[in-house]
């Protein structure tokens, strides 16, 4: 398929790499993004209405935020101007305004693609709003990363965020076979082999590109590689992983959620993803003890124990003996009675301790060591739990001005139902012993 640029601008002998010669000439080329560029697609009806505002694209790499961008301002008649948060600074963008605002005086507006958006500093950022609001600009910024957390409110409230998807296995498929006709050659891949070159792309059409063309600059005449032989020839075994961008995140999200929803295969399925795309297993192993604590709670009040003793047996194992600990685990987890009871309890009595503040205990519970602290009042008429009938006293700890307060909870499941048993019998005692 032709480029989306003049091939007369380039040499005839000038390599170009694969995504470059696929890039998508119209918008019904784009793969995997038909929630945006399809018939009943945003971009789409954004178009058909004659109207295109700012726009922020967040989405993975080799979603085609690139591409989209030069295809909308084909589509709109803009000039198309791109730069990179990464090399620019505040010189750049005032050439790239002052040279915008020339350009609107002859009557053509610019549609300005800035990668890498949220590599700007907020100062940086806010030098866009007033181009953004005047109209000398449509600003069309890309990122990786969330812009809830990476962006100003300020841009935010000027601009539409449009989400772009991690292709799947089908789009990517589709993209091999473009490359195929494009090449006129096949991929000297067997199926087990294609489909894991797929799964290698993580979802990123750039990358499944790349991958084919190292795959066909290292075949032979006649050769087709296997699964085995396909890793050894792109050195490439775990997906694209970013612990430090949204798929880390997500992916804890993803595993945490599924324990929480007692799902122990999806379970599995998000901490294998982790271990296959290089985690630190015992950063895994952290959020697995803050699931058993969370979640889990006093239901089985095990689960805490084996998530620690998971965590030391990891330690004493290593990699990859002591990802099992882990694994198990976190069927333990997911299979346990479930319960935010004590994690509810600790966030509201927090609460209230933080709103009471410097309130006294009652003095009947104080310890007196001193003659003046007894003449005070206190240890006065302080009860002896273990003399009283059923080493139950009753008597009141909270502070007088405060009154009893109620922060625990238990659901009538796991080992919380007997705890909620003895509560209730205790509440019954309390009644008694006024």
């Amino acid at each position: 398929m032709a480029s989306l640029f003049d091939a007369a601008n380039l040499s005839a002998d000038a390599p170009r790499p694969l995504a470059d010669r696929l890039r998508p000439r119209s918008l019904a080329d784009i793969a995997g993004q038909d929630h945006l560029v399809g018939p009943d697609g945003i971009v789409t009806r954004m178009l058909q209405s004659g109207s295109l505002g700012s726009l922020i694209f967040w989405g993975p790499p080799g979603t085609g935020k690139t591409t989209l961008a030069r295809l909308l301002a084909k589509e709109t008649d803009l000039h198309f101007e791109q730069i990179s948060a990464i090399f620019s600074g505040v010189a750049d963008l005032k050439a790239v305004f002052a040279a915008a605002r020339q350009r609107r005086e002859t009557g053509k507006g610019t549609l300005l693609f800035v990668d890498e958006i949220h590599r700007f500093n907020r100062a940086q950022l806010d030098s866009f709003l007033p181009v953004m609001e005047d109209g000398t600009i449509t600003l069309v910024g890309a990122t990786t990363e969330n812009p809830s957390f990476e962006l100003n409110a300020a841009m935010l409230s000027r601009a539409h965020v449009l989400t772009f998807r991690s292709l799947d296995a089908a789009a990517l498929a589709r993209l091999l076979e473009r490359a195929e006709e494009e090449t006129g050659k096949p991929l000297p891949l067997d199926k087990a082999a294609r489909a894991s070159l797929v799964r290698m792309a993580d979802g990123d059409g750039r990358a499944v590109l790349t991958l084919a063309e190292d795959v066909w600059r290292a075949a032979r005449e006649g050769e087709v590689f296997d699964e085995a032989r396909l890793g050894e020839v792109v050195q490439r075994r775990a997906p694209i992983y970013d612990k430090g961008q949204d798929g880390h995140y997500n992916l804890i999200s993803a595993l945490h959620k599924s324990v929480r929803g007692s799902d122990a295969d999806a379970a599995l399925y998000y901490l294998c993803r982790m271990f296959d795309a290089g985690e630190d297993p015992l950063y895994v192993a952290r959020r697995v003890v803050r699931m058993a604590v969370e979640d889990i709670g006093l239901a089985d009040p095990q689960a805490l124990a084996i998530t620690i003793a998971a965590r030391d047996a990891y330690q004493f194992l290593g990699s990859p003996e002591g990802e099992l600990a882990i694994a198990q685990a976190v069927i333990y987890l997911a299979v346990a009675p479930k319960s935010n009871a004590a994690y509810t309890a600790y966030k509201g009595a927090m609460r209230v301790a933080k709103d009471a503040g410097s309130l006294p205990p009652p003095k009947h519970i104080l310890n007196a060591p001193t003659k003046m602290m007894k003449d005070e009042g206190y240890g006065a008429g302080y009860a002896y739990d273990h003399d009283a009938p059923d080493a139950f006293s009753g008597q009141d700890y909270f502070p007088e001005s405060l009154g009893r307060k109620s922060f625990y909870d238990p659901p009538d499941r796991g080992f919380e139902r007997e705890i909620r048993k003895r509560l209730e019998w205790f509440a019954r005692k309390r009644a008694e012993r006024g």
